[in-house]
């Protein structure tokens, strides 16, 4: 069976960095693009980045551009999303998500979560002072 797991997640103050990862078993990684979302309590999901296959295109949504960097191990089986100068409405549980790449003539990824396949149970992150 294919799963992905989220880690890292936790408890930090305003203005800290987590990073979380997302392992892949049962499949490898190499051929799927992976995307990270967060749901805070009461508010729909959200798309915070993914990342395509070999690496050669990364998206992140508005909300956390410039603070968060998404990467991929593929030897690892791993996806990363480090995350900056972390703020109380960034606590939320976060998901990641993985949908097989079938079209390589371009670099692409989304931050439309339909458009995954599996999903994991997600990490939740917690910021507060």
């Amino acid at each position: 069976q294919l799963h992905v797991v989220e880690s890292g997640g936790g408890l930090v103050q305003p203005g800290g960095s987590l990073r979380l990862s997302c392992a892949a078993s049962g499949f490898s990684m190499v051929y799927y693009d992976i995307g990270w979302f967060r749901q805070a309590r009461g508010k729909e999901r959200e798309g915070v980045s993914c990342i395509s296959t070999r690496s050669d295109y990364r998206n992140y949504g508005d909300s956390v551009k410039g603070r968060v960097t998404i990467s991929r191990d593929d030897q690892k089986n791993t996806v990363y999303l480090e995350m900056n100068n972390l703020q109380p409405e960034d606590t939320a549980v976060y998901f990641c998500a993985a949908t097989r790449r079938y079209d390589y003539s371009r670099s692409y990824c989304t931050l439309v979560g339909s458009a995954y396949d599996y999903w994991g149970q997600g990490t939740q992150v917690t910021v507060s002072s």
